[in-house]
C-alpha cells in the first residue's frame, strides 16, 4: 500500500510538470503555424491529453474487461465538463467563441446522443442486452472522421483569415519538441496515478463499474484537469476550451470505437440510466450555460460542481 501511495505522488508530480511544458508548446505552435489556438485545442491538446484513456480502454477490453471501457468514456466525459470545466469556471470566467457555441459544442451533444442511442437496446428496440456492436464502432469512428474534416476546412480558412497575430514564444521545432516532451510527462504521470490509484481501490474491494466510473474515469481525466488549470492560469481560455470539447469527442468516437472495432462488441447492462442522464446533462448544460452570453462564468461553474458531486454521490450510494 506504501509503495502505490508514493507512486501516487510521483505520478501527479511528473503529470504537472508535463502539462505546463504541453500548454507552453502547444500555444506557441498555434503561434508558429498561424492558427487559432483553439484549433490547436481541439486537435493536439485535446487528442493528446485523450491518450491515457485509449491506452487504458484497449488494454482493458484486451483482458475482458468490457465495463471499464465504457465506464472511461461515460465517467471522464462527465469528468471533463462538470469537474474540469466547473474548476476553470470558478477560477476565472470562461468566454466561448461564438463559432464553438454555434458548432463544435453542438457536435458533442451530438456525437454524445449518437453513443447513447446505441446503448440504450434495451428500451429502444426491447432488446435482452444494451450492447455495442463493431459495427456501432464503426460507425462512431466515421463520425469522428467528419470531425476532422470539419477541423481541417476550418483550419485552412482561418490560417488566411485569423486576426491572431502573436508572436510565438518559441520556434517551431522548440514548440513542436515541448508538445512532445510535455505530452510525455502527461501521459507517464497519469498512468503511474491511474495503476497506483486502481491498485488501492481494489485492496480496498471496490467493483469493477464504480473503479471505472470513479479512480480511471478521474485518474485519466488528469492530463485535462490539469492542462485546464494550467491553460486558465496563463489565461490560454481557447486551449482550454477546444481541450475540453476535443477530449469529449475524441474519448467517444476513438477511446470507445477504436478497442471495440478492433476486439468485437461489448455488453452495457451494468450502466444504469442514472448515468446515461448525466452523461447527457452534462454536455446540455455546457450548452445552456455558454449559449446566453458566450460565457461560463463562476456561478455557473459552481453549478457544474454541485451536479458533478450529487452524481458522484448517487454513484457510491448506488
Amino acid at each position: 500500500m506504501l509503495l502505490q501511495i508514493v507512486l501516487l505522488i510521483l505520478g501527479f508530480v511528473v503529470l504537472i510538470k508535463g502539462a505546463d511544458i504541453f500548454v507552453d508548446g502547444a500555444s506557441s505552435t498555434a503561434a508558429n503555424f498561424k492558427v487559432p489556438k483553439i484549433l490547436i485545442g481541439l486537435t493536439i491538446v485535446a487528442f493528446g491529453t485523450s491518450a491515457p484513456e485509449l491506452a487504458v480502454s484497449i488494454k482493458a477490453l484486451a483482458s475482458g474487461s468490457s465495463d471499464m471501457v465504457l465506464g472511461n468514456v461515460i465517467g471522464s466525459n462527465i469528468t471533463n465538463i462538470l469537474l474540469i470545466l466547473g474548476v476553470a469556471a470558478v477560477i476565472a470566467p470562461i468566454t466561448i467563441k461564438n463559432n464553438t457555441v454555434r458548432k463544435e459544442i453542438p457536435l458533442c451533444i451530438m456525437i454524445t446522443l449518437l453513443l447513447v442511442s446505441q446503448i440504450a437496446d434495451l428500451f429502444l428496440d426491447h432488446s435482452k442486452i444494451n450492447m455495442i456492436t463493431r459495427s456501432d464502432a464503426l460507425a462512431i469512428i466515421l463520425v469522428f472522421g467528419v470531425f476532422l474534416y470539419y477541423i481541417i476546412s476550418i483550419a485552412i480558412k482561418d490560417r488566411k483569415t485569423t486576426k491572431e497575430k502573436e508572436e510565438p514564444k518559441y520556434g517551431l521545432i522548440k514548440s513542436i519538441s515541448f508538445v512532445i516532451i510535455g505530452l510525455g510527462g502527461i501521459v507517464i504521470g497519469s498512468n503511474f496515478v491511474v495503476d497506483s490509484a486502481s491498485n488501492i481501490a481494489r485492496m480496498i474491494g471496490w467493483s469493477e463499474r464504480l473503479i471505472s466510473l470513479t479512480i480511471i474515469a478521474f485518474g485519466t481525466s488528469l492530463p485535462e484537469l490539469v492542462t485546464t488549470i494550467i491553460s486558465s492560469i496563463k489565461g490560454e481560455q481557447d486551449i482550454l476550451v477546444g481541450n475540453i470539447i476535443g477530449s469529449n469527442i475524441f474519448n467517444i468516437c476513438m477511446v470507445l470505437g477504436v478497442p471495440v472495432s478492433i476486439f468485437g462488441g461489448i455488453k452495457a447492462n451494468n450502466f444504469t440510466n442514472m448515468d446515461l442522464i448525466f452523461f447527457i446533462l452534462s454536455a446540455a448544460m455546457l450548452f445552456v450555460f455558454s449559449i446566453s452570453k458566450k460565457k461560463l462564468n463562476r456561478l455557473e461553474g459552481a453549478l457544474m460542481l454541485a451536479t458533478f458531486a450529487i452524481y458522484y454521490t448517487v454513484v457510491f450510494v448506488l
